[in-house]
């Protein structure tokens, strides 16, 4: 078994004077604290347009991930998401709007290469990842739950 290589002990006394201090926990509670107040806001979103839009539950909630889709689009081009996402962290990239600003973000980061080949290609390079993967994986469980006698 090969030894780790030992550090100056000076080192390793300015890292830990240089480093910052690790802010897991708080970091932690407030990603928690505003994911689930956007997914709250939403699951409000949805029922209000089911009581008083006398909508189905699926139209209702198709509606609501549109809108969503729609504002993270939208803040990710006026440049707010980001700024936004480094203060509350993981809490903002809730799968739906994560997936939109990323897809967003490419568009915007290769329109200088015009609209169909910048911005339409390079928009679903993550897409087309996701897609793929998603198939993949319902593969598999499929082929899993047939060979299992489901």
């Amino acid at each position: 078994m090969k030894k780790k290589p030992r550090i100056v002990p000076w080192y390793e006394q300015i890292v830990k004077e240089n480093m910052p201090k690790s802010r897991f926990a708080i970091n932690s509670v407030i990603a928690f604290a505003f994911g689930g107040a956007l997914c709250a806001v939403a699951q409000f979103a949805q029922s209000l347009m089911i009581k008083y839009g006398h909508m189905e539950k699926t139209d209702a909630a198709t509606v609501v991930i549109i809108v969503v889709i729609g504002l993270t689009a939208l803040f990710t081009g006026l440049g707010y998401f980001d700024k936004w996402a480094q203060k509350v962290g993981a809490g903002l990239a809730v799968p739906i709007t994560g997936f939109a600003n990323s897809v967003a973000s490419a568009t915007i980061e290769h329109r200088s290469e015009g609209f169909v080949l910048g911005s339409g290609c390079n928009s679903f390079k993550l897409a087309g990842a996701v897609i793929v993967f998603g198939l993949s994986s319902a593969f598999v469980v499929a082929l899993i739950k047939f060979l299992l006698g489901g």
